[in-house]
């Protein structure tokens, strides 16, 4: 795999550390490649995770082996369960799941980077392969762990930032606030930012509409439209991130323009009709006519490509939601506000208990 360009951040981390030598040891330091290559989530980049869980698991790792470092190499490994209390000690791990000790981090890192696993497994012990911290020339144990503190730190860094920011919207006007909104949903926006932010804006414009049902005409039921939020913005919900009552309707966010992603979703809920939200300044009209193009040129049979093009009920971009926004009065606007702060407390698990 060619070497990733180091992030700024570690750039300046490896120089403090070893002066010249740091662009050298990056190269020979698969470990600090790797953590560079999680920690993208720092420039807000759209198509980037925080990756907590991989690198928290390194670090309580890192943690262990230095405190017995003298005598590592004689040391049998850490059980599950005092990593993982460690791991979710940390800022946002509290939620956590536990992939990362299960061969997550070794399938990705042996992939893409070493010839052998990072993380030794034996008999439920876990203890980090030495290969990759004791170099020829020097041990990067402690860079490693500076890099992940300095990480957590700018991500940290982030989240005060963002509720900085919605406390100044909530006193702003409303062409103010919209501007606000529609920042968050932007192609540069962060992935997490997008969906809460798209989930906010699609509740508080769906619950202004109605739908009628019942066993006869003579026996209607009035109910409001109300859209729920499937789990974390990085969990694997089998497709489904937005479910709306009472219609079943089904939505998907994606950032990605890959093509194969959406026909994989619609394979995962066995081409039940799903409404794809996706991160883009392109119209729903061009989307759709791009998707329709794929479709038709990776599958000759028609029935199939109708099969995958029946299953997409809507696509909203961010055309689209920007329309949504400015259809909210100012009340709603707010709730809007409200609803992403929320949200985004519950995703970082900073939520007060009376809330």
């Amino acid at each position: 795999m060619a070497k990733k360009r180091m992030l700024d951040f570690v750039a300046t981390i490896m120089y403090e550390e070893y002066n010249e030598e740091g662009k050298k040891v990056y190269q020979e330091s698969l470990l600090i490649q790797y953590l560079n290559s999680k920690m993208n989530a720092v420039n807000g980049n759209s198509k980037s995770r925080r990756s907590f869980a991989n690198i928290y698991a390194i670090y309580s790792l890192l943690v262990v082996y230095k405190e017995i470092q003298e005598s590592y190499e004689n040391f049998k490994g850490t059980n599950f369960t005092h990593l993982w209390s460690y791991c979710r000690s940390m800022y946002g791990g509290s939620k956590l799941q536990n992939h990362s000790f299960n061969n997550r981090i070794d399938r990705e890192f042996v992939n893409k980077f070493g010839d052998e696993n990072l993380i030794i497994q034996q008999n439920g012990l876990y203890k980090i392969n030495t290969k990759y911290i004791e170099l020829s020339d020097y041990n990067v144990a402690d860079v490693a762990r500076k890099i992940i503190e300095k990480y957590v730190e700018l991500i940290r860094q982030k989240d005060e930032e963002l509720g900085r920011r919605l406390n100044e919207l909530a006193s702003s006007d409303e062409q103010y606030l919209k501007q606000g909104l529609s920042d968050f949903i932007s192609e540069d926006s962060e992935a997490r930012i997008f969906e809460i932010s798209s989930y906010a804006i699609l509740r508080n414009y769906y619950k202004k509409q109605s739908v009628y049902w019942g066993e006869s005409l003579d026996c209607l039921n009035k109910e409001k439209l109300e859209l729920y939020k499937m789990g974390r913005t990085n969990a694997n919900d089998g497709g489904i991130d937005f479910i709306m009552k009472p219609l079943g309707r089904i939505f998907q966010v994606t950032e990605v323009m890959n093509f194969d992603k959406y026909l994989l979703d619609v394979d995962k809920i066995l081409h039940y009709p799903i409404t794809f939200v996706v991160k883009t300044n392109k119209t729903k009209e061009v989307l759709f006519s791009e998707l329709t193009e794929y479709v038709k040129a990776k599958y000759d049979d028609e029935k199939i490509q109708n099969k995958y093009l029946e299953a997409v009920e809507e696509l909203i971009t961010i055309v689209d939601l920007n329309e949504y926004i400015n259809k909210l009065s100012l009340e709603e606007l707010k709730q809007v506000l409200n609803d992403i702060d929320v949200y985004y407390k519950l995703e970082m698990n900073e939520e007060d208990e009376e809330e």
